[in-house]
């Protein structure tokens, strides 16, 4: 079986679900075990709320760890976010995913497409939503209920001996949940025992909201790395960053279509069905949001093609992938609620 067609309304067991094509031979590996991170320095909610535009900051070098995180980066992350226009992880630095979703919200308002964070975009987003862009989140039993793994195989065969690939830690999983770097997610609660229920801690304030309507077009952009969902009025329902095929395998051009929508896949690695080399045996990776596809699948009329989440937000649009459309597992979440099959995906 090379893998299921699932379609939007269906719910099948995770046995049922098989995917052939998308691993990640590109990417680096998520360490085995995360190495202790130096602190980010301190940024405070405060900060955060009251960041106003002053002067663009340099460009984040999406390669470099020593850039401080900018308050007004995180105010404008957060707000892109909840307006739809992803910036893929929110880390308060910036760098190419941000600069993507600023010149697509820009593109949407009628401003001058240049992707740059200056007074006008900063105004056009703070105005259209004035809220309060952090919150207060109390750590329940649920978040800690895991599993969580403390490891997380690089190698698929020990991947597949698990019996869910889960999150490596309570730290990682509420990361996710708020759509942050686990660096933002510390810097913004020092000290703090992310382990704990009952503790109290400061999150960017998003949602995985809803869509306005439904998906009837989508459009992967090859060169820009991004994915743009359109409603039947040829309206732009969201941007999100994306990664996109590689050299060895590049991804398809032209009209495919949606099969159908597999929450939680597992993953299988068939030598005989794919072109890069995990080995010589066929294996099956269970479910789970470290799972190499994530945490839903959208699968395309093109065999073993997808678009999918992934196990290491921070890489979305900065590595390559074996031919697929990889996301944040959010914001493929996000998307996949709103497409059914036969909705059209271009590749341009």
């Amino acid at each position: 079986m090379s893998k299921s067609r699932l379609f939007a309304s269906a719910a099948l067991p995770f046995a049922l679900v098989f995917l052939t094509a998308c691993g990640s031979p590109a990417e680096t590996p998520k360490p085995e075990q995360p190495p202790a991170a130096a602190p980010m320095p301190t940024l405070t909610r405060e900060a955060i709320e009251a960041a106003v535009f002053e002067a663009a900051p340099p460009p984040a070098n999406d390669q470099t760890t020593t850039v401080s995180p900018d308050p007004a980066i995180a105010r404008a992350q957060i707000l892109l976010d909840r307006a739809n226009f992803s910036p893929g992880v929110i880390d308060g630095l910036g760098g190419d995913n941000t600069r993507q979703a600023i010149a697509a919200f820009e593109k949407a308002a009628g401003l001058p497409e240049d992707g740059v964070l200056d007074a006008e975009v900063f105004q056009r987003l703070t105005a259209g939503d004035n809220g309060r862009v952090t919150a207060d989140y109390t750590i329940t039993t649920a978040d800690l209920s895991g599993p969580f793994i403390g490891q997380v195989p690089s190698d698929l065969q020990a991947m597949s001996k698990l019996t869910t690939v889960g999150y490596a830690t309570p730290l990682e999983a509420l990361a996710e949940k708020f759509h942050m770097t686990e660096g933002l997610l510390r810097a913004l609660n020092p000290g703090v025992d992310f382990g704990k229920v009952g503790q109290k801690i400061v999150v960017a304030s998003v949602a995985q909201t809803d869509l306005a309507a439904d998906v009837a077009r989508i459009v992967v952009d090859k060169a820009e790395r991004s994915v743009r969902a359109y409603d039947a009025n040829d309206q732009l329902l969201a941007f999100y960053p994306a990664t996109i095929g590689s050299s060895a395998r590049p991804a398809p051009s032209g009209d495919l279509s949606v099969i159908g929508v597999a929450p939680e896949p597992n993953y299988t690695y068939d030598p005989d069905r794919v072109s890069y080399d995990r080995g010589d045996r066929k294996v099956i990776v269970p479910p789970g949001p470290n799972n190499p596809v994530g945490s839903v699948w959208i699968d395309l009329s093109r065999d073993t093609y997808g678009i999918h989440g992934t196990p290491d937000p921070s890489k979305v649009g900065k590595t390559f992938s074996s031919g697929c459309v990889r996301l944040t597992n959010w914001d493929a979440e996000q998307l996949a609620s709103r497409v059914k099959p036969g909705v059209r995906v271009v590749f341009r």
